[in-house]
Parts: C-alpha cells; structure tokens; sequence
C-alpha cells in the first residue's frame, strides 16, 4: 500500500508541475528565461564511477556560508543535482520540481545538494525568481567549474551537464545519471534509486 501511495505522489508531482498555478514571480521568471535551444545531450567523459568513494568538495552557498560533502558523511545519503545554467528552460522546471517530493527525500534519509558553475549573485537572483527551494544550491563558479570537472561533467562551453550523483552515508557512489540536457531526469527514477539505499 505504502508503495502504491509513493507511485501516485510522484505520479501526481510530476503532473503537478505543469499545472501549478502562474503566480506573479513565476510570470518574472518565464519572461527571464534564456531560450538555448538544442543542445549535444552529453558532452563530457565521467571521471568517477560506482562504487568509488565521492570525490570530497567544500563550495559557496547561495544562502551564506560553505557547504561540504563531508559534513553529511555518516549521517545522511546525498544527492547531487549538477544543472547547466541558471535562467534556462529545462533548469528552471527541474529544481522548483524537487519541492514536490521534500518528504521523500526526508523519508529516505537523504540530503539533496544543487550545484551549478554560476556566481552567486546569479543563482541569488535566480532562485529567489524561482521562489522557497529546501535544499542548498551551491556556486561552482571559482575556481570555475572545479567541482563539476573533478566529476566528469563540465561541458567543453564552460557549462556543466545535467546530471545526477547519489551517495551513500559512507560516501560511496551508488548511482550517476548524466542526463541528456535537454530532459529533466524523470523523479520517479530517482526515488527509485534513494529507496534501493534504504532497503
């Protein structure tokens, strides 16, 4: 029953998305957004693997401060949500998407950690255009994108894939998705992955 409960949450989520109603910042944020068009869905070489510890990194957060992987290491699992760029299409969609599935990723015992090779300033800008995110977003911008090249997922253009890191609360690498970067990783997906963490 619990199951099926979580299927028609994440099922109801994902069509939640696309029918929430337009408020006055989402308005702002869609006449902000920079239409990229057709990116190459994969333009990197992976430099970490399954079942190797992740790669430690300590990175500026939007909301002041440092966030490091290894502040969570034995207590929580983490998932890493590398995005391209702020203020394009498929980035703003995925993020605000997370809110939907908050208690999941609590149930599970997971810590989600966003990371885009942006500066500050414009992830401020474009979060709080996005509006209330739970998880920390991170700035990878100096210096620029190291975090994402010590993954394997900076982009010859400077930029970083769309891409998806969960680790366990030993730090090892259970799963990588580096996504084509026009989709958004379906989230059904991934809590099916967090739930083989927690069985």
């Amino acid at each position: 029953m619990k199951k099926n409960c979580r299927s028609i949450l994440i099922a109801f989520g994902t069509a939640a998305l696309f029918c929430m109603p337009v408020t006055a910042p989402a308005q702002d944020l869609k006449q902000s957004i920079y239409q990229v068009g057709t990116l190459k869905p994969v333009d990197s070489v992976l430099k970490v693997r399954v079942g190797e510890r992740a790669p430690d990194f300590t990175l500026r957060a939007v909301s002041g401060g440092t966030v490091s992987l290894k502040d969570y290491a034995g207590k929580k699992n983490v998932m890493i949500s590398f995005v391209p760029a702020a203020w394009t299409p498929v980035c703003s969609d995925q993020w605000p998407g997370y809110n939907i599935v908050q208690e999941e990723f609590e149930r599970l015992n997971t810590v989600l950690i966003g990371i885009s090779v942006d500066n500050v300033p414009t992830l401020h800008a474009w979060t709080r255009a996005m509006g209330s995110l739970w998880f920390p977003v991170l700035s990878d911008f100096w210096p620029h994108g190291k975090v994402a090249d010590t993954y394997g997922v900076l982009r010859s253009d400077g930029t970083s894939e769309r891409a998806i890191f969960i680790i366990d609360t030993q730090g090892i690498i259970r799963s990588i998705d580096v996504h084509d970067i026009n989709a958004r990783p379906p989230l059904e997906d991934i809590i099916g992955e967090l739930e083989k963490l927690n069985k």
